[in-house]
């Protein structure tokens, strides 16, 4: 079955399970003429995204008291449509784990031709469901549960065995002096993966701009982009651009 039939029949039980309040496993097997394992899987998969409660034989709906607004941000999305207008077609690209870059998945959905690097288990998955089935690598490596992204030498020395056309990198702060920041002390996979791109492309919003974590990430003379919103200052993007950045303000 195709992933377009996978992501329709999902959405067609998330509604039912939302109308009904209860589904049962064999019925939705019936129902879309599929199997009880396959239902089970697409059932976890929605439990898994927050969507429904799974129960013994099927689902119900959640509850109004755990139902919650979307997870990703605004800005994020516009921080994502704009890191996808830099992305051409048949590009070779990384991606590391994060909100802000795994954001940018789903607006690779009519890109052709994609080769896709990540450490990131989420990442991973979210191309799995893209109907135009970008190749994907992953880097392998040591689990760190911390940042939920594949870390250590392995990883690094499958990365070296690739070029890049881009890496598309999150931070948890920008300092304006110095580069990324990052809370995160595994700094070596980063910093591989900056190495081995043609162009390196942080994802931040603007509440990241100026905070400065002691972890220098990413140098300013690493970085070739810059894209976060509209909320950053005058100055701030006269000082970003100052150290020969291009700076990209998404919706603005």
């Amino acid at each position: 079955m195709s992933k377009r039939n996978t992501a329709q029949r999902r959405h067609n039980i998330l509604a039912l399970v939302n109308d009904q309040g209860e589904v049962a496993v064999d019925a939705l097997a019936a129902r879309f003429d599929t199997s009880e394992v396959t239902i089970r899987k697409d059932l976890a998969e929605l439990e898994k995204l927050g969507l429904l409660l799974r129960r013994y034989g099927g689902a119900v709906s959640l509850p109004s008291e755990l139902v919650h607004e979307p997870v990703v941000a605004p800005a994020k999305l516009q921080i994502a449509r704009a890191a996808a207008q830099c992305i051409r077609e048949h590009n070779r690209i990384i991606v590391d784990y994060g909100s802000t870059t795994a954001a940018l998945i789903p607006e690779l959905a009519h890109k052709r031709g994609l080769l896709v690097m990540t450490n990131s288990l989420a990442v991973a998955n979210a191309l799995r469901e893209l109907e135009n089935e970008p190749t994907l690598l992953m880097s392998g490596g040591t689990w760190d549960a911390h940042s939920e992204s594949f870390q250590g030498q392995v990883a690094e020395q499958v990365l070296r065995s690739y070029d890049f056309d881009q890496l598309f990198i999150g931070a948890d702060g920008i300092d304006l002096q110095r580069g990324t920041t990052t809370f995160n002390e595994l700094l070596g996979l980063s910093r591989v993966m900056a190495e081995v791109a043609r162009e390196v492309v942080v994802m931040a919003d603007s509440s990241k701009i100026g905070r400065k974590i002691p972890n220098l990430e990413l140098p300013w003379a690493g970085i070739q982009t810059l894209i976060t919103d509209a909320g950053i200052t005058p100055a701030a993007a006269e000082q970003i651009r100052s150290h020969g950045v291009k700076l990209i303000i998404a919706g603005a």
